[in-house]
């Protein structure tokens, strides 16, 4: 990936929807050079945006969850796991002797649970799960681990529609109300949004049969209410990011809260939360080298008085990514 691939990268980590002109300014280029690359990025299965309901609208609940298992059953069974819907993400670790996922419980999902199912499996040697009790998320939780970041002024353009909201339209958010609760009706619309979350209001009013004033409408009301929520997946080691890692950390519980929001800024940071169990943060980093991730290990956890223990366990394969599965390192397109 050139640097013009990574500056729209960056644009479309901080505003997933943002408009192709603006993107444009910050990248120097025409629009439609900027179009046409980010279709290839999207063909090459590097990229995927999708608009999806939050999760206090699904009222689902998160946990991760750590395997062990017979190393000649893993593939069959992070397979199986990938395929579920109940799960977002599932990575072979250790070797090849452990699988970790992440998997949400809630009305939606009363059929049987991965919690629920897991354990009764014959090929299952070892079951540990952890229930997220506080996701360190935001603008400033985004993974950003670019040579070249964007400047304060270019970051300043690229706010994604909820963080439009909260930065000074509460308002909105309350006068939607009810409004902006996702009802029956809101079917293709979320359908389409979660196929192509840059599809604009001519395509979803067409899929949807509605009138481009409405399908306008609609959005804001959703996202003015935190009905929905912007999500941008990426395949890292197409930008020469090759080794995830899980860390899970024992951290003072005093100063577990100050510890998540500083790890969450860190650029390598792909995800934080408070979870329960005896490892009590749980951190997932994207650095590029085995080398890159110790000094991360060493630098910035090591230099945080309140960790007390923390686990390395490196990605050896990933299946599933926030809901995509991957075949070869790449998104699989809709």
């Amino acid at each position: 990936m050139d640097r013009l691939d990574r500056r729209i990268i960056q644009c479309l980590l901080r505003d997933g929807r943002a408009p192709f002109r603006r993107i444009a300014e910050v990248a120097d280029v025409s629009e439609q050079t900027v179009a046409r690359r980010y279709r290839a990025l999207v063909t090459d299965g590097a990229v995927r945006v999708r608009v999806l309901p939050s999760h206090a609208v699904l009222g689902d609940r998160t946990w991760f969850v750590r395997v062990q298992c017979r190393p000649d059953a893993t593939d069959a069974l992070a397979d199986a796991l990938a395929a579920r819907e109940d799960t977002a993400y599932v990575s072979i670790t250790s070797g090849g002797s452990e699988i970790v996922c992440q998997t949400h419980t809630g009305r939606r999902h009363q059929g049987g649970s991965v919690l629920h199912r897991l354990p009764r499996t014959a090929k299952v040697l070892g079951f540990n799960a952890c229930a997220v009790m506080h996701m360190y998320l935001g603008g400033d939780s985004k993974w950003l681990a670019f040579d070249e970041p964007l400047t304060d002024e270019q970051a300043a353009l690229f706010r994604s529609p909820d963080q439009r909201v909260r930065g000074g339209v509460d308002g909105a958010a309350q006068a939607a109300g009810n409004a902006g609760a996702p009802r029956e009706q809101d079917g293709p619309l979320m359908a389409e949004l979660a196929r192509d979350g840059r599809a604009g209001v001519v395509e979803l009013a067409r899929a949807c049969g509605w009138s481009k004033s409405r399908v306008s409408t609609r959005l804001e009301e959703l996202f003015a209410a935190g009905s929905l929520r912007v999500a941008v997946d990426l395949a890292y080691p197409r930008f020469g990011f090759h080794v995830p890692a899980y860390l899970w950390l024992t951290v003072e519980p005093r100063l577990l809260n100050t510890t998540g929001e500083i790890l969450s800024a860190h650029p390598e940071t792909t995800f934080a939360a408070a979870v329960t169990g005896s490892a009590n943060l749980l951190v997932t980093v994207t650095c590029r080298t085995m080398d890159d991730l110790f000094s991360y290990v060493t630098t910035k956890v090591g230099a945080l008085d309140a960790v007390r223990h923390v686990d390395v366990v490196p990605v050896l394969d990933r299946l599933k990514q926030g809901g995509t599965r991957l075949h070869d390192g790449r998104l699989v397109p809709a």
